[in-house]
């Protein structure tokens, strides 16, 4: 095989953090090449799928909401929420973390702007933790959704990127998949694989994995940007946290069955060195899609706070365990209970107003940046992929009375695990709290100071009820799944994105970027993510490793 270079950079994969860091290295003219085991259809990987979420301190749509934010409030609630306690492995993830505060309370916003982002003007409240002023959680709106949700996301590089491709200086390697990374005189070279068959399988759909050829390809540098793990349901058994006890015996499956995680090992076998692979990100609130795109396909509600929670035998979660309030603390009490799913207990009038779904197919008015369409939520009714689900999903149960809904609930799972005159003592005791504006119900009072914030008061959080209120009817269970989406450990790198040797050295010519490095040092999120900070992770450790080789090559 030859051993000329064919680029100045190759790039493993063409996810977000790629893309962005082959858009700061062709504006320089420098060239690259793309290698990627799936086909063309895929560029964009798992950001394409996305709500487009992104995180902003103290941004102009914060400003005009009346949100007093702040790069110390921003700091001093991720410090709480990452909890940092890992003097080795938590080196670079602490100073990833601090440059990524800054760059969101700084550039990120004008950086996106010039490129053509536009977003939502409501900004959400994600993960708004609820356990203290020094726990976990956002103090205050920062989830501002992208206009046209996760594909205008990656239009903006791919638009960048356009004129670099037109010329040949970005190109791309498709159905080629890295198996090792070429290492001589103690620095990555290049990379050695397999060529795949060719695929015309459409985006996300799990592809053929026959091998009709090899290949070697050579450059200055390698930067690795290949994704999790999320998509291998062993791996996340392999490394689920201990301190979460067993893992769950039945997960949903979040991402494309491409993130496999293949590229940590293939890192690791060359020199690069791994940590905090026992920290990541999955959801409490998965449900099974009725019209799934790759193996066990779960969607994600995003909920707001109203729905009553209650575990697998009907009992109710304990405060500050609110939907939407603090992920990680969940799924800790979940697994506590010995079982694997839980059920959300709503009625109509909080499903059309609080039920929204993560990815951008789910949100065709969002994604479609259509004004009409997005004008229909404000006329009543749910959303039509929400509808949709009540009408076609497995875990979804309408019913006109409770003692119904309770049958239906035990009926689907069939383990009659459900009592109903415990079920009806939780749901009566919440209802009649809401005989006086106060009470001492923790979840409505939270919901009351929800509402204060005008965007949740106006689309987001619907009014205060009773749940065996006739006029809010009917009721809907929702049976909810533990579903993978993101590892928050990984490859170590230092601050210009190099990956760092188990000796605390660098590994010449080698870089990681985005989910497979923990989004920037080998998990810069520590425990617990803010949200919106994945995909905006991405962009700065994708930003960063171009601008750095740049610099250096």
């Amino acid at each position: 095989m030859s051993t000329a270079q064919v680029a100045d950079v190759i790039i493993v994969g063409t996810g977000l953090a790629g893309l962005a860091a082959a858009a700061e290295l062709a504006d320089a003219g420098r060239r690259v090449l793309f290698v990627e085991q799936e086909n063309a259809e895929n560029v964009g990987g798992q950001a394409y799928w996305s709500f487009g979420g992104l995180f902003f301190v103290d941004s102009p749509e914060q400003r005009r909401a009346g949100i007093r934010d702040s790069h110390e409030l921003a700091w001093r609630d991720w410090q709480a929420t990452a909890g940092f306690d890992r003097d080795r492995d938590d080196h670079w993830p602490r100073q990833w973390a601090e440059a990524y505060v800054d760059f969101a309370a700084g550039e990120k916003r004008a950086w996106l702007g010039r490129m053509g982002l536009k977003v939502f003007p409501a900004v959400g409240w994600a993960e708004r933790g609820g356990a203290g002023a020094d726990a976990p959680g956002n103090s205050v709106p920062r989830f501002h959704i992208t206009w046209g949700t996760g594909p205008a996301l990656v239009e903006l590089f791919t638009r960048r990127l356009a004129p670099a491709v037109a010329a040949g200086r970005v190109r791309f390697a498709h159905r080629h998949r890295v198996d090792e990374l070429i290492v001589e005189a103690g620095a990555v070279a290049g990379v050695r694989g397999s060529v795949l068959e060719p695929s015309d399988a459409a985006r996300g759909v799990a592809s053929s994995r026959t091998t009709v050829g090899d290949f070697e390809f050579r450059a200055q540098a390698v930067v690795v940007a290949s994704g999790g793990i999320g998509g291998d349901p062993a791996l996340v058994r392999r490394f689920w946290p201990a301190r979460l006890g067993t893992p769950p015996r039945h997960m949903l499956t979040g991402v494309p069955a491409h993130v496999d995680g293949r590229m940590l090992a293939v890192s690791e076998t060359a020199g690069a060195n791994l940590v905090n692979r026992d920290r990541m990100w999955h959801y409490t609130e998965g449900i099974t899609n009725y019209d799934p795109i790759w193996p066990n396909h779960g969607i994600r509600i995003l909920p707001g706070p109203s729905s009553l929670w209650l575990d697998a035998t009907g009992t109710r979660l304990p405060a500050p365990l609110f939907p939407g309030y603090d992920t990680l603390a969940t799924t800790e009490h979940i697994l506590s209970t010995g079982h694997d799913h839980t059920w959300f207990i709503a009625t109509q009038k909080i499903i059309e107003k609080e039920f929204g779904l993560s990815g951008q197919e789910q949100n065709p008015d969002l994604t479609g940046r259509d004004l009409r369409k997005l004008l229909q939520r404000a006329k009543g009714g749910a959303p039509g992929p929400v509808d949709a689900f009540t009408r076609r999903g497995v875990d979804f149960i309408v019913r006109d009375t409770l003692p119904e809904l309770v049958a239906a609930m035990n009926a689907l799972t069939g383990e009659n695990l459900l009592d109903y005159e415990r079920v009806h003592a939780q749901v009566a005791a919440r209802d009649a709290q809401l005989a006086n504006p106060y009470g001492k119900d923790p979840q409505l009072a939270a919901i009351t100071v929800a509402r204060k914030y005008l965007p949740d008061r106006i689309i987001r959080v619907a009014a205060p009820h009773r749940l065996l209120d006739p006029a809010a009817g009917p009721l809907i269970a929702v049976r909810l799944h533990l579903l993978t989406r993101k590892t928050l450990g990984g490859i170590e790198t230092d601050l210009g994105a190099r990956v760092i040797a188990p000796d605390g050295g660098v590994l010449p010519g080698l870089y990681a970027v985005g989910e497979v490095a923990g989004f920037g040092g080998g998990g810069m999120h520590g425990y617990r993510a803010l949200e919106g900070s994945f995909l905006g992770g991405c962009l700065f450790s994708g930003r960063t490793a171009g601008r750095a080789l740049h610099a250096t090559l």
